[in-house]
């Protein structure tokens, strides 16, 4: 008789490697603590009280990602996303006029449409709908683009206005330190070491902070900075439970809060799928048939989370593509989020010193994870030009676009499109169609209705 799964899985855990789960952990948060100082930063120019953004974006990181470690345990953490809060910030609030508490308003029912969502399983099926060569392409695609992120972040690769990007100056410190991280990453690595890329980040971190020591002036302009205290507190009170349900229901409102919502349902949608397909092919969870396993708990834990964020205060709280980097360090279960989310807590009483992490100490990681993701090509068939093509379209996409959400757009078009049209014109007589479900087809009636109306 098959044993019945416990509603809690990671208590069925068997031979949990806990030291390699908890440098997992600390491995994704130190990529992700960024975050601590960006999201009040962005969020605060809607007039929202920095100090409390700074606690809420840690409690609401908190509680999504120990939620996904208990509840789906799987090794992502959330926090709120990055894109997601410009949008917020930048376009909701400042571009329309709309009031912070609106916004939130918008990000708390996005959150309950998704929590209805997953309840139906139209999210998983959206999933596994996604065809496996997609799938792998997903992963290259992201590793890619965290790939960016960290070049850019450490001005290894600055813009330029002529050639749009460019090699950046290595007499600088961010580039040079960015570099060894790498270095140090990669031999470690090597060598087999557990917790080479936390190590990366911590050496790179204290490079930094000694630079920041021996000429403070010109570390400040490059975003390097010594911590600016230990401990510090601060009250959610000013932006917590602030949801006004009342513009809603105005008709004069209605059409203009429909269109903040699903902007923001959207992106939040395609960026999580995407993810957490591209993950989990890194980390080897996908079955036979290319399915996430719980995915369906994941989603209802990111959906979750989002809803309680909007009540805490802050913008849509998402899955972390950094979660990859945790991966990559041996993280399996539900206990690397846990670890994640943990720190998140502790970090509400140390902000100084984690939001101190410059971007060129957590580049490195980013950058070597890129390189482990993008290993998933070898999986892909590109002799097949209706498996291949879209999955270079997807590939190139995600980080030329600067968006996961984005990428996979792309490529779910051009894969609906060439298939469609092989199947119609091109497929011989006795040849088997090209698989596409209808869940495929529905996508790219969204999609092209999002590339051409909204």
């Amino acid at each position: 008789m098959k044993k019945q799964k416990r509603i809690l899985e990671i208590l069925d855990n068997k031979n949990v490697d806990f030291k390699k789960e908890i440098i997992a952990g600390v491995t994704t948060f130190l990529t992700m603590a960024y975050i601590i100082a960006v999201n009040p930063n962005i969020l605060s120019q809607t007039g929202m009280d920095a100090g409390a953004l700074v606690t809420a974006t840690c409690l609401s990181a908190a509680f999504a990602t120990i939620l996904m470690g208990v509840f789906a345990n799987l090794p992502f953490a959330l926090a709120s996303g990055m894109g997601l809060n410009a949008y917020f910030a930048f376009s909701v609030v400042i571009g329309k006029g709309i009031s912070w508490e609106i916004a939130l308003t918008a990000v708390f029912v996005e959150g309950i449409i998704f929590i209805l969502m997953s309840l139906c399983n139209i999210r998983q099926a959206v999933v596994k709908a996604i065809p496996l060569n997609m799938k792998f392409a997903v992963t290259a695609g992201i590793g890619l683009f965290i790939a960016f992120i960290g070049f850019t972040g450490s001005k290894i690769v600055v813009s330029n206005p002529d050639t749009f990007l460019a090699i950046g100056d290595f007499t600088k410190p961010t580039a040079v330190i960015a570099a060894i991280g790498v270095l140090i990453i990669a031999v470690l690595d090597k060598k087999g070491v557990r917790g080479s890329i936390l190590f990366g980040i911590l050496v790179s971190t204290l490079i930094a902070w000694g630079y920041a020591m021996y000429d403070p002036e010109f570390a400040a302009t490059l975003g390097i900075y010594l911590p600016n205290g230990i401990i510090k507190f601060e009250s959610i009170a000013p932006i917590a439970g602030k949801i006004d349900l009342a513009y809603v229901f105005h008709p004069s409102n209605i059409w203009t809060f429909i269109t903040i919502v699903f902007t923001f349902l959207f992106v939040d949608f395609f960026d999580t799928i995407g993810t957490l397909v591209g993950v989990s092919s890194k980390a080897g969870m996908l079955d036979e048939e290319g399915n996430i396993p719980n995915v369906g708990k994941a989603l209802m834990c990111d959906a979750v989370g989002t809803t309680a964020g909007a009540v805490m205060g802050v913008s849509t709280v998402t899955t972390f593509v950094e979660s990859s980097t945790g991966v990559a360090a041996g993280g399996r279960t539900g206990w690397t989020s846990i670890t994640t989310g943990i720190l998140f807590l502790v970090a509400m009483f140390f902000s100084p010193i984690f939001v101190a992490i410059p971007a060129c100490a957590t580049a490195p990681a980013l950058i070597y994870v890129g390189y482990l993701m993008l290993g998933a090509v070898k999986n892909i068939n590109f002799d097949e030009i209706t498996e291949g093509f879209p999955a270079f379209i997807t590939i190139a996409a995600m980080p030329l676009t600067y968006s996961i959400g984005d990428g996979l757009t792309l490529g779910v078009l051009s894969y609906v499109i060439i298939n469609v049209i092989y199947n119609l014109f091109f497929r011989k007589a006795n040849e088997e169609k090209k698989p596409v479900s209808i869940v495929m087809l529905v996508l790219a009636v969204i999609f092209m209705f999002k590339l051409l109306v909204l």
